[in-house]
């Protein structure tokens, strides 16, 4: 009979002392207590989650080696935190902002921890290190405080944070497939903690958010987290209570948006108290300088200003010894370009009733927005190009590989026998046409018109193009 007595009074100091070790209140149920937690349902599903599904993550971490089980450690810390926090928030109220953001402080110091492991120079495993820093985020859930907190829903938030770090697991997947079988399985035994197993359990026990203390659990704040309350330290009085009716008045927060338009509407006031009002001297239709006729003077000063801003200096040089840039020629007949490589390119552009001859090798010619230009060239390494162009004459006297015409109306290409093999392509052109010697050695250019409208017909399911050709009857 003592010895029963005496077991009854050791458990009872121990339970005591407990509480005194915690801070806690003793009116605070032994469901509360640390050595209470494993008898929670909650807990003791979320220690088998991590025994089974993170155990073998960490097992196939282990064959892998390197920073993949950094990674994995890191991912156990994690776990280990929320598994703190879940057994926390029972011994605590529900907390404003600033006291969640308290609570989060490890778990976040965790998630910050593995996204270091992704900055800097990538390494090799640099898809799994990023899988569980991005799959980290799905343990934010317990952050959910409700609908205007600005997070998915619980479940939904786990899904979420398990396809973003899917991007870089499946990259894993597709890398290894082949090659190491570790890897595969260490991808696929993470999907399975988070989804279906932190889902699921989500789901079953906490599906609208944390579930926090009674109304008579303890307060949490920023100091109370960071700072335990000691039994020598006595408690500081409370606040005296204000007076529920006040002479001062407390000024109440102005309304925004169209709660205050409509608030303003139905006072009863003036609506249209606070406009100006308009005389007729201030409408459109008597004022003298809304009229619709425009000034001629004004018309012309806007012509003259756009012919000078259109007038660019000539210009004609090489340019770094590569590029010869012969620029706004106009009327110029006598441009020549004598001494020339095979490294040099020639590019024309704004020229207008102007002639150039290249007399030598170069590699690239290009014609941009000419108009009634003509150009006669000997051979070409690359290619010659006529772009946005107008009525302009290319002759080529050796060869060219390439003829590129783009967005030109009007073009007279004269080929030579060495330039017979020639590539011509044609894009948005019109009035294209290849002239090349004859027979003998007396006979006259033959011209060819480049056609420039086809005719599209689908057999045997796939479009055939031709171009269309006209007969005189």
């Amino acid at each position: 009979m003592e010895q029963a007595l005496l077991t009854r009074l050791e458990s009872a100091v121990a339970r005591l002392e407990t509480l005194a070790a915690s801070g806690s209140d003793p009116s605070v149920s032994s469901r509360d207590l640390p050595g209470a937690a494993s008898l929670d349902p909650a807990i003791s599903v979320f220690e088998d989650l991590v025994a089974d599904s993170l155990g073998r993550v960490s097992a196939s971490a282990g064959k892998i080696g390197g920073q993949v089980v950094d990674a994995t450690k890191i991912l156990e810390e994690a776990f280990a935190a929320l598994r703190e926090l879940l057994v926390k928030a029972k011994r605590f109220q529900k907390p404003d902002l600033a006291g969640l953001a308290e609570f989060l402080k490890p778990l976040n110091n965790v998630m910050v921890k593995a996204n270091s492991l992704t900055e800097g120079k990538r390494s090799d495993y640099f898809n799994h290190l990023k899988t569980v820093a991005d799959s980290l985020t799905a343990l934010a859930w317990i952050g959910y405080s409700g609908k205007n907190c600005g997070m998915s829903m619980p479940i939904a938030h786990v899904e979420e944070s398990w396809q973003m770090a899917e991007f870089y697991s499946n990259k894993i997947l597709v890398e290894y497939r082949n090659k190491n079988p570790d890897h595969i399985e260490w991808v696929k035994s993470l999907k399975e903690l988070y989804v279906p197993g932190l889902r699921d359990y989500v789901k079953r026990f906490y599906p609208t958010g944390l579930a926090w203390g009674s109304v008579n659990s303890a307060s949490l704040s920023s100091t109370s987290i960071t700072k335990a309350p000691t039994a020598s330290i006595p408690a500081s009085p409370p606040p005296p209570k204000a007076p529920l009716c006040s002479t001062e008045s407390v000024p109440s927060r102005p309304k925004e948006g169209m709660s205050a338009v409509f608030e303003e509407i139905s006072s009863g006031k003036s609506v249209t108290a606070g406009l100006r009002k308009v005389t007729n001297d201030m409408k459109t239709k008597n004022r003298a300088d809304r009229s619709g006729a425009v000034a001629a003077t004004e018309k012309r000063g806007h012509t003259s200003s756009f012919s000078n801003n259109s007038k660019a200096s000539p210009k004609f040089e090489l340019q770094m010894g590569r590029k010869w840039s012969v620029e706004n020629q106009i009327g110029n007949k006598n441009l020549i370009i004598d001494d020339c490589d095979s490294k040099q390119s020639v590019y024309i552009f704004g020229c207008k009733d102007s002639v150039l001859q290249v007399k030598g090798k170069v590699n690239n010619i290009t014609l941009d927005k000419c108009t009634k230009v003509g150009i006669v060239f000997m051979d070409v390494v690359a290619a010659c190009e006529i772009v946005n162009c107008n009525g302009v004459e290319v002759q080529c006297q050796g060869s060219a590989p390439t003829v590129s015409i783009d967005n030109t109306s009007g073009c007279q290409l004269y080929l030579s026998n060495d330039s017979l093999g020639t590539s011509i392509t044609t894009a948005k052109s019109s009035e294209i046409n290849v002239l090349i010697p004859g027979a003998g050695p007396d006979s006259d250019w033959v011209e060819h018109s480049l056609p420039q409208q086809y005719l599209h017909t689908l057999k045997n399911g796939e479009f055939t193009t031709a171009p269309v050709s006209h007969s005189g009857a």
